[in-house]
């Protein structure tokens, strides 16, 4: 198939690119390669896709990758005379959008970034999927979505009504933007709530990252709500597997014969605690943390946990990396990405 990858210089979609990539499936990668975070990760990850530095930083101009099945194209999601342009000009089968702009604090003090990338962004996809005849959305949406649910594991049942940051709300509102779409005009779409996702490549503003690169040079980490934090915790590896499982099944093939919307949650199906997980990369690093106990942040939730028992049934999807590993793995590559 030929898919677009939105966001493919980002953590997930760089996996997500890797992986239809070794399954024979045209992929191209959109990205704006914003300055949220290091931009010399986001080029690293694409030279992995093989596209040069040089290439990458045109915008609106696709170019070639050393695979011949990987083509990238620098672009706003929010463009819409560019975005339109593509569709109709590469004629995809499959969109998957991971490109959003990231991170809960920063919501809070950057707030227009995200109405333009995550609303204005988003409906761009959704109109250019329903006059393209997109076979199918796949979407990223989010665990924050739950907001202050207390009912644990997280269930996609539950009420998603009282996000607490602006982050969230944005992720909630891509899921009644794409249920609109798919009733009104029939575009299968399914949107996917990630829970935390760590490994090698990792985003610099998430814990695995903050944690490791504070304690290698000698500062200390800062712990909120003093430590008295859960995280499902899931490795890049389950992630993506499940993402690819998604795009190569058709939403026809689903058992509950829901063709056109559906909203998974995506993690580890288990609870964390920070502390262990703290203590788990101490052991990696030979290196005792210094801890700094702060009380919790706004927008903060004290725990995480999905249940994927929805995804199991529809996809037979079994996340089974252990913390052990996946942390092991995420040092292994940090120390030899940072020298």
């Amino acid at each position: 198939m030929k898919i677009l990858v939105t966001g493919a210089a980002g953590f997930i979609g760089f996996y997500v690119s890797k992986v239809l990539l070794s399954k024979g499936h045209k992929v191209v990668g959109l990205d704006n390669v914003n300055d949220y975070y290091d931009v010399n990760l986001k080029f690293s990850r694409l030279k992995e896709l093989g596209v040069s530095r040089a290439d990458a930083e045109v915008f609106n101009s696709i170019c070639k990758s050393e695979n011949e099945n990987f083509s990238f194209v620098r672009m706003n999601l929010e463009d819409r005379e560019a975005l339109p342009k593509l569709f109709k000009q590469e004629q995809f089968d499959i969109v998957c959008n991971l490109a959003a702009q990231a991170g809960v604090r920063y919501s809070l003090e950057n707030p227009e970034t995200y109405v333009d990338s995550n609303l204005v962004g988003f409906l761009n996809i959704l109109e250019c999927c329903r006059n393209n005849d997109i076979k199918h959305l796949v979407y990223a949406s989010s665990s924050s979505v739950y907001g202050l649910n207390e009912k644990i594991p997280f269930s996609t049942d539950d009420n998603v009504d009282n996000p607490i940051s602006l982050y969230a709300a944005t992720k909630k509102s891509n899921e009644l933007m794409a249920h609109t779409y798919s009733h009104l005009f029939k575009v299968p779409t399914t949107g996917l709530r990630f829970f935390t996702v760590y490994g090698p490549w990792g985003r610099p503003d998430m814990a695995m990252f903050l944690f490791t690169d504070a304690i290698v040079n000698d500062r200390p980490i800062k712990v909120f709500n003093h430590g008295k934090m859960e995280r499902d915790f899931t490795y890049i590896d389950d992630i993506v597997e499940g993402v690819v499982r998604i795009i190569e099944k058709s939403p026809q093939q689903r058992i509950d014969a829901n063709k056109y919307y559906k909203v998974y949650n995506i993690g580890n199906n288990n609870s964390v605690k920070l502390l262990n997980f703290i203590n788990e990369i101490e052991v990696n690093l030979d290196k005792k943390a210094t801890k700094e106990m702060l009380p919790i942040q706004p927008g903060d939730v004290e725990r995480t946990w999905a249940d994927v028992d929805e995804l199991i049934k529809d996809y037979d999807y079994r996340p089974n990396t252990s913390i052990k590993h996946g942390v092991k793995s995420f040092i292994d590559w940090f120390k030899a990405y940072y020298k």
